[in-house]
């Protein structure tokens, strides 16, 4: 974390004062600024009945900035909101927009949300639209990334990503779309329904849903396959009607991307099976499932463990620490790694498990003995290397670990 975030708001405050009737629009520029320069992802402006807590989530883990008084919170989320073209006297009922500024950096969303003290607002940062962009820019592994290239030379079936909130399948997902774009030999039909469009990509016919027009996901992907596509991407499935309009897309001539939320990618299957999905949908519309987390990466300042106990119970033989220096600000990490697994469905007896409808560990144990790295395995391999901590893996991924 950049030093500067420890004590934002003491220096906003210094900077200006809270009297000037311009001092919203100052501090609303500076948070957007300071956000944009620390690489954060998010900010959260909490109101308390002390005043406006401000915080960061950096590297996926929030961190305090200070606090603004009480006098100057609502002016403040008033003015994000004036930037996002949302309506100011509604501060009684949920509200999101986007912030557009400069043309050269990506969007902003806001969201706000009326709490006990008043308005509270989240800035989502997405990342530039130079970052990240490709498949081999995301930090997956060589064998991943080839197995998840071979998925995408198919003409039909479905590839999921999942994850928790923040853990990059979107950001997987448009570099996906890129793949496909930038290697068709012939040009291909590639269209989306999102909710909402995060990132703009290049030859691909992007549509956002309306709830007031009726416009849902599963609504538009229906309508979206009146529309001659080749491959369809779903911003993300939530729900039953739109898991069986994106299989069934799967099964008829369609290349389908999507996301949605599950702990594995076995769990994965067992949480479209629990939508009420039928097996043979699973079974033979669903080509891979993509499981992935960010762990924060360890700062060069990094120190060697100096016990097992430090170790917290993983099977490895060495790993570093958390030190904190300058660089890091004092925190011991600097940026992220990705900790994923791809489970490919094919005719094998992983096939014959989901027909079965076998729980979740009986079909991670089946995609493991057909030779699946797991979320656990890339983990102990960062721990190895040195490049994440035994806390931040504890973090990611749980207390519950495999052998390894």
């Amino acid at each position: 974390m950049p030093r500067s975030l420890r004590d934002f708001s003491a220096t906003l405050l210094e900077q200006f004062d809270v009297r000037d009737a311009e001092f919203a629009i100052r501090a609303v520029d500076r948070l957007l600024a300071e956000g944009k320069a620390s690489g954060v992802s998010d900010l959260h402006l909490q109101p308390a009945e002390t005043g406006l807590e401000i915080r960061y989530r950096l590297d996926g883990v929030l961190q305090t900035a200070g606090e603004l008084p009480c006098s100057v919170a609502p002016n403040v989320v008033a003015r994000l909101k004036v930037l996002a073209g949302l309506l100011t006297y509604r501060t009684d009922v949920p509200q999101e927009g986007r912030i557009r500024q400069d043309p050269s950096h990506a969007e902003l969303r806001l969201s706000t949300f009326p709490t006990l003290y008043g308005e509270r607002a989240v800035v989502r940062f997405f990342a530039d639209a130079g970052q990240y962009r490709l498949l081999g820019d995301l930090g997956f592994p060589a064998d991943l990334v080839q197995t998840l290239k071979r998925l995408l030379s198919e003409t039909s079936g479905a590839i999921l990503a999942t994850g928790p909130a923040g853990s990059g399948k979107t950001t997987t997902v448009y570099a996906c779309l890129r793949h496909l774009v930038s290697n068709s030999e012939a040009a291909r039909s590639i269209v989306s329904i999102e909710d909402p469009i995060e990132v703009a990509v290049e030859g691909v016919a992007q549509s956002q849903v309306n709830p007031n027009a009726g416009l849902d996901l599963a609504t538009g992907l229906r309508f979206l396959m009146r529309q001659d596509p080749e491959v369809i991407m779903v911003g993300e499935i939530r729900d039953r009607p739109t898991a069986e309009a994106a299989l069934q897309a799967s099964l008829t001539g369609h290349l389908l991307l999507s996301t949605f939320h599950a702990g594995s990618a076995a769990e994965g299957i067992s949480r479209l099976a629990d939508m009420g999905i039928e097996p043979y949908l699973l079974r033979s519309g669903v080509l891979g499932i993509l499981s992935q987390r960010l762990a924060r990466r360890l700062c060069d300042c990094a120190r060697p463990a100096a016990s097992r106990d430090e170790l917290l119970g993983l099977p490895v033989s060495a790993a570093r620490l958390p030190r904190g220096c300058e660089a890091c600000g004092r925190t011991g990490y600097r940026g992220r790694i990705v900790l994923a697994e791809l489970l490919t469905v094919e005719k094998t007896e992983l096939g014959r498990a989901i027909l079965s409808r076998m729980d979740s560990a009986a079909l991670e144990a089946l995609a493991v003995k057909a030779k699946m790295i797991t979320r656990w395995q890339r983990a102990y391999e960062a721990l190895q290397q040195g490049r994440t901590s035994p806390a931040e893996v504890r973090r990611v991924l749980g207390l519950g670990a495999p052998a390894a």
